[in-house]
């Protein structure tokens, strides 16, 4: 039995989550309190050496980041692949998926926040504001791009790793207060994504979000 060690609001453990409904695999979820430092902890340290989440067991084995355990969960699980056919594609799916999860996740972590806050005497609205503009960066930049390879999804008409890296990094800008009312294909996208069970069943709960 897979154990996928996460945070209900970590966008990172959201993408897993997503990729675990899209393919049905059974996972034990194992929750990690974060605004209790619970990843900080020895017992997790051991667990994960880099006290982050998402990380996934499978018996005696595991891995961290959750690029690596989506692109893991991929090929073991082949039935219903997330990575195009055609090398295009595929590096497509990973410009978008690099875009969000290199580029723009960073910036809206916890430990980031944390550290602007301690260490730069930085407030919460000046760290909004940081976010926000990194995020507008990203998405007028992401628009153009989904403009050329778009279908029902980030990369034509099948669901892609992109797309689930894309909804919750939606997730968290709303959350943070971006405005994304200028990115008609990013809304459309998630539309329809959340139309699926798999997406709207990984989606953190009202209330956490």
């Amino acid at each position: 039995m897979l154990k996928l060690y996460g945070y209900e609001r970590s966008p990172a453990t959201f993408r897993v989550r997503i990729v675990l409904g899209l393919k049905g695999i059974a996972c034990e979820q194992v929750a990690v309190d974060l605004p209790g430092d619970e990843h900080k902890s020895r017992a997790y340290r051991r667990i994960n050496p880099q006290g982050v989440v998402p990380y996934l067991e499978e018996g005696e084995w595991g891995v961290g980041q959750s690029l690596a355990i989506m692109e893991y969960l991929d090929e073991t699980y082949p039935a219903y692949p997330l990575l195009p056919s055609s090398p295009e594609e595929r590096a497509l799916t990973r410009q978008i998926v690099n875009m969000l999860a290199c580029d723009l996740h960073p910036l809206a972590s916890e430990r980031v926040h944390t550290y602007l806050t301690q260490h730069f005497s930085l407030r919460d609205p000046q760290c909004d504001a940081w976010y926000q503009h990194w995020a507008q960066e990203t998405f007028i930049a992401l628009e153009k791009v989904l403009g050329s390879c778009s279908g029902l999804f980030c990369v034509g008409d099948e669901v892609t790793l992109a797309d689930c890296v894309l909804i919750p990094e939606l997730y968290v800008a709303r959350r943070n207060g971006v405005d994304v009312t200028h990115y008609p294909t990013l809304l459309r996208i998630f539309d329809h994504c959340m139309s699926l069970h798999a997406f709207a069943d990984a989606a953190p709960a009202t209330s956490a979000v």
